[in-house]
């Protein structure tokens, strides 16, 4: 009897089992779908910040995971072409495949900038869609938050009230952190910086800062010694405040670029985990925005 009384005390403490197992392509939408979830899920992370979202191998890890996958968050747009639909082929889940309702895009929440008027690969990486990188301005990400949440209710409908009340809790918190973000970054605008990637092209446009050059000739090419020193003579006559790069690019021409100019190389996390201090989405931002002011002026 005791055994049993053990048994069921234990049993009405323990946590309700999570309902939905989420695949999550990149970290910060393994944080999004952490705070639209809560202890409802289990959330399961491909990437991290230090590698290039991109350039990720299909590992059978991976392949493991989408096999039992619930939903997929990814960005779209592209940005998963080279790994995500070898995992949907190799997982043989039905539920993630594109079109189903256990597959999401980000993507498909926002509008894309930088839609190229014709795809050439003279012109480097560019996706057709638009510029994948969306999650670096705030209001695609509460976008983003709505659509996932309304998602994860359809997928799990008894449980639909709490996606829809954390979704209005994150969404009410992030409202404020925006307006705070956008009143302290004011001073950013106009601000002259050399980017590494388009990866921070939804940043330069929420911030208003001016994109004097970039280390990469095209997307995804690496800078020659020639286009380095075209940007060593573009400093001289333009006042670059920084030299800017996510955590995962390669440091080396944004250091030989500092060191050459005198121009702080200043590394962004990019996303969740690129930095220490961006443990989370709102770190995230908060760090960001903390590395470019430290060297606005």
């Amino acid at each position: 009897m005791r055994t049993l009384l053990s048994v069921l005390l234990t049993a009405g403490c323990t946590p309700a089992l999570a309902a939905l197992n989420i695949f999550a392509c990149t970290p910060e939408w393994g944080a999004l779908a952490k705070e639209l979830a809560g202890d409802r899920a289990r959330i399961f992370v491909a990437t991290t910040a230090q590698q290039d979202p991109h350039r990720i191998e299909a590992r059978p890890s991976l392949l493991a995971r989408a096999r039992t996958a619930d939903l997929v968050v990814c960005t779209g747009a592209d940005l998963e072409a080279g790994w995500l639909p070898l995992l949907q082929t190799g997982a043989g889940n039905p539920r993630i495949q594109a079109g189903q309702p256990g597959y999401f895009e980000a993507a498909a929440a926002v509008t894309l900038i930088e839609r190229p008027a014709s795809l050439d690969r003279a012109h480097g990486d560019v996706h057709a869609a638009g510029n994948p990188h969306l999650h670096l301005h705030p209001r695609n990400v509460a976008a983003v938050a709505a659509a996932l949440a309304q998602r994860m209710a359809e997928l799990d409908p008894k449980e639909a009230l709490h996606y829809r009340a954390r979704a209005d809790g994150f969404l009410r918190r992030w409202r404020e952190a925006t307006a705070r973000w956008e009143a302290h970054g004011a001073r950013l605008r106009g601000t002259a910086v050399i980017v590494h990637h388009r990866d921070l092209a939804y940043l330069v446009a929420w911030l208003g800062l001016r994109e004097a050059g970039a280390l990469e000739p095209r997307p995804g090419i690496a800078p020659s010694a020639a286009h380095l020193s075209e940007l060593i003579a573009l400093t001289k006559r333009e006042p670059v405040k920084a030299i800017v790069r996510s955590a995962y690019s390669d440091a080396r021409p944004a250091e030989w670029l500092s060191a050459q100019t005198g121009i702080p190389a200043v590394v962004l996390p990019y996303t969740v985990g690129g930095t220490p201090a961006a443990r989370d989405l709102f770190g995230l931002f908060d760090d960001t925005l903390a590395r470019l002011l430290a060297v606005a002026g």
